[in-house]
C-alpha cells in the first residue's frame, strides 16, 4: 500500500487549517427511516469551491509553496481543477487546469473565474492528463494529480479524522468512487482509527474505471462515457502507484449505480435534504435509497456528499422545475 501514514493525515489538517473548512456533519431524517438506522451525511459542498477537492488540492499546493514552486498544472473532470485554481491564488502561485471537452461548461468556467489558464484537450480526462504532462515537459510547471498522490490523498484523508471525530460510532462509510483519491483517503484515516469500520465504495454503471481496475486485478484502461455522475469519470491511470492499491485493501464493498438511480439521488437531495449537489455526490443517497448498503446492528452510517457544482439547468430539468 503506499506510504501514507496517520502521521501525514494529521499534518495535512494542520497545513490546511484556516483555509479549508471542517465541514458538517448532519442526520438525514428521510434516509434513517428507510435505512432503519441513523443516516448521516458529510457536507463538502460547503467548501469554498464547493467540493472536497480542496483539501487534498491545498495540502499539496502549501507543500510545493513552501519549495519555492511558482507554477503548478493538473488534469481534471473539473472540481479538482477548480480546488488547485483556488488553492493557487490563495498561495501566490500561478495554475493551469487540462479539462476534456466531456467537463461541463459551468465547472470549466468556475476554473476560469479564479484566474487559471483553462486547456481543454481531447475527449476524456486521460487526453487532459497527456496535455497536462506536455505543459509539464515544456513548460516547466510542476504537476498536482487530481487522485493518485500522497499528499492529496492525505488532505482527503481528513473527512475521515472529522466523520470519526463528531462519530465515533459509525458503523459504515459510504463514499464516491472514482480515481480512489477520496475513497482511499477517508477509509485510510477511517480503518486507522476504527479498523472494523464498514467502507463502501459507490460508482456509475458507465465507465466505472475503479470498479472494472478491481475487478481485473490491475489498473485497465475504460472508455469514458456521458453520465450524470460525471465527477467520478475517467480512468484510473495504468501506472496508478497508490490509491489502486489503497482501494482494493481498504474497501469492503462497491456498488453501481444506473442513471436512474443517480438522478433520483438528486431529486431526494433537493426535495427532501434541501440540497442541490451532482450527480457524483448524489451516488451514495442513490445506494441507501436503493437499499443496497447493508446495515450493521443499529449504529450509524455516514454518507461522504462531495460537491454541488451541478450545471443549474440540468438541475432544473432533473427536478421538474
Amino acid at each position: 500500500m503506499s506510504e501514507l501514514t496517520l502521521a501525514d493525515v494529521y499534518r495535512a489538517r494542520q497545513r490546511i487549517k484556516g483555509r479549508v473548512v471542517a465541514t458538517p456533519l448532519v442526520q438525514s431524517m428521510a434516509l434513517s427511516r428507510i435505512a432503519g438506522v441513523p443516516v448521516y451525511l458529510k457536507l463538502e459542498t460547503v467548501q469554498p469551491t464547493g467540493s472536497f477537492k480542496l483539501r487534498g488540492a491545498t495540502n499539496a499546493l502549501a507543500q510545493l509553496a513552501e519549495q519555492g514552486c511558482k507554477r503548478v498544472v493538473t488534469a481534471s473532470t473539473g472540481n479538482h481543477g477548480r480546488a488547485v485554481a483556488h488553492a493557487a491564488r490563495a498561495l501566490g502561485m500561478e495554475a493551469a487546469v487540462c479539462m476534456s471537452s466531456l467537463v461541463p461548461k459551468n465547472k470549466v468556467d468556475a476554473v476560469d473565474a479564479l484566474g487559471a489558464r483553462v486547456v481543454i484537450s481531447g475527449k476524456s480526462q486521460d487526453d487532459a492528463q497527456v496535455e497536462a504532462q506536455r505543459l509539464v515537459r515544456e513548460e516547466g510547471y510542476a504537476y498536482v494529480p487530481p487522485f493518485d498522490d500522497p499528499r492529496v490523498i492525505a488532505g482527503q484523508a481528513t473527512i475521515g479524522l472529522e466523520i470519526l471525530e463528531t462519530l465515533p460510532d459509525a458503523s459504515t462509510i459510504i463514499v464516491p468512487l472514482s480515481g480512489g483519491g477520496l475513497f482511499s483517503g477517508v477509509a485510510f484515516a477511517a480503518k486507522c482509527v476504527r479498523p472494523d469500520i464498514a467502507m463502501i465504495g459507490v460508482s456509475m454503471e458507465r465507465g466505472a474505471a475503479m470498479h472494472a481496475s478491481l475487478a481485473a486485478g490491475k489498473p485497465i484502461f475504460v472508455d469514458e462515457l456521458e453520465t450524470l455522475a460525471d465527477s467520478l469519470g475517467g480512468g484510473i491511470g495504468l501506472d496508478n502507484r497508490h490509491t489502486f492499491s489503497m482501494t482494493r485493501e481498504l474497501i469492503d464493498h462497491v456498488v453501481l449505480l444506473d442513471e436512474v438511480s443517480i438522478a433520483r439521488g438528486i431529486v431526494h437531495a433537493y426535495r427532501e435534504e434541501r440540497l442541490v449537489i451532482e450527480g457524483a455526490a448524489a451516488v451514495g443517497i442513490a445506494a441507501v435509497l436503493d437499499r443496497a448498503v447493508e446495515t450493521r446492528g443499529t449504529n450509524p452510517i455516514v454518507i461522504v456528499i462531495s460537491g454541488c457544482n451541478i450545471d443549474i439547468d440540468a438541475h432544473r430539468r432533473l427536478i421538474g422545475a
